[in-house]
């Protein structure tokens, strides 16, 4: 197994600012910190730079993407349909802190998010950013799709249950607390919204990943 590469941390919000060279004195930073600002660089002179900036211009983006898929599958795939919302979650361990948030597909702009949660999973976090991006599209009486880029999260929504393994305790019960409220929400609500399954193959990561990988 090849050796991962040094990662560089760069903290906005958190018990405190900076660059810090591991995961471990990251998250000494976020952990128990509400609102937690934070994200991954490869080299120390980006996350330097980015300090400097604002975190909502370096959620979600990624370096440029260049698809293996051959034109010809390309082509069949087609592009996006910006007519659309996205929704993703980030998962720090699993379990481990993890959030969520939905953008817009084509300018990025945020329109929810939650978390950090002290305790979840990224399967949870991806179900839950899905309903909330249902209820979201419902409200606004919008007629725009929604892009995720989890089978699991599709699946659980149409079974209309949340079949993770994790178990209740009092550290995550603010999780599933919202798992409850999204169970109720599917089983007590109708909606016409396509669910569409993101093609990261061909067009990069979703628009609403948060950029930590």
């Amino acid at each position: 197994m090849s050796k991962s590469k040094k990662k560089y941390y760069t903290v906005w919000k958190g018990h405190h600012t900076g660059v810090f060279d591991s995961w471990d004195n990251c998250q000494a930073q976020i952990k128990n910190f509400e609102g937690a600002q934070y994200k991954s660089f490869a080299t120390f002179q980006a996350a330097k730079k980015a300090l400097k900036g604002n975190y909502k211009d370096y959620i979600g983006k990624s370096k440029s993407f260049k698809s293996e898929l051959s034109e010809a599958q390309l082509k069949k795939i087609g592009e996006p349909n910006y007519n659309s919302i996205s929704v993703d979650a980030a998962s720090s361990g699993n379990p481990g802190k993890m959030e969520y948030r939905g953008v817009d597909t084509k300018t990025k702009k945020q329109l929810f998010i939650q978390g950090p949660f002290e305790e979840g999973t990224n399967n949870i976090g991806e179900f839950l950013a899905l309903v909330h991006g249902l209820a979201y599209l419902k409200q606004h009486n919008s007629d725009h799709i929604i892009y995720t880029d989890s089978k699991t999260a599709m699946s659980w929504v149409r079974k209309k249950m949340c079949n993770t393994k994790l178990e209740r305790n009092t550290e995550n019960k603010p999780v599933f607390d919202l798992v409850d409220r999204a169970i109720k929400w599917l089983k007590e609500n109708t909606y016409r919204t396509t669910i569409v399954k993101w093609e990261t193959k061909a067009w990069g990561e979703i628009p609403a990943d948060f950029g930590r990988k």
